[in-house]
């Protein structure tokens, strides 16, 4: 089994930072494409509108999906490492140290839910960067 890579904050940031400037892009180009198809769009421009429709439901649906493992998966961890400081005889575990668990453990959730979003439309940004309008 591949060894699961860990999100940083910094990752988490930048991914967020790159999806501010690619959703916009997006967003102009295809509105602006919608208003100059008007009641009569091409076939090309069907296909980018139903490509549009298709993406965003996948995009959303992956990341509920990968949001939802993601959980469960913080949830098993943090409730065995609750069990075990039942169980532990000497309580080492600070608040401070819970807090610091959960903010990364949040912050893994939200990523894994923002990596379906970003990839689909920084590389949308890319790809209708490089069409023409018309």
């Amino acid at each position: 089994m591949p060894a699961r890579r860990k999100s940083s904050p910094m990752s988490f940031a930048v991914k967020s930072v790159e999806l501010a400037f690619a959703a916009p892009q997006v967003v102009a180009h295809r509105v602006t494409r919608m208003a100059l198809a008007g009641t009569q769009p091409s076939e090309r421009d069907r296909r980018e509108f139903e490509r549009m429709v298709a993406e965003k439901n996948d995009a959303c649906f992956e990341s509920w999906r990968a949001m939802g493992v993601a959980a469960f998966r913080a949830n098993q961890t943090l409730a065995t490492s609750a069990l075990a400081s039942f169980w532990s005889t000497a309580l080492s575990v600070r608040p401070s140290h819970s807090a610091r668990r959960l903010h990364g453990v949040a912050l893994e959730v939200l990523g894994e839910g923002l990596a379906p979003v970003h990839r689909k439309s920084v590389s949308n940004a890319k790809r209708l960067g490089r069409t023409k309008l018309r």
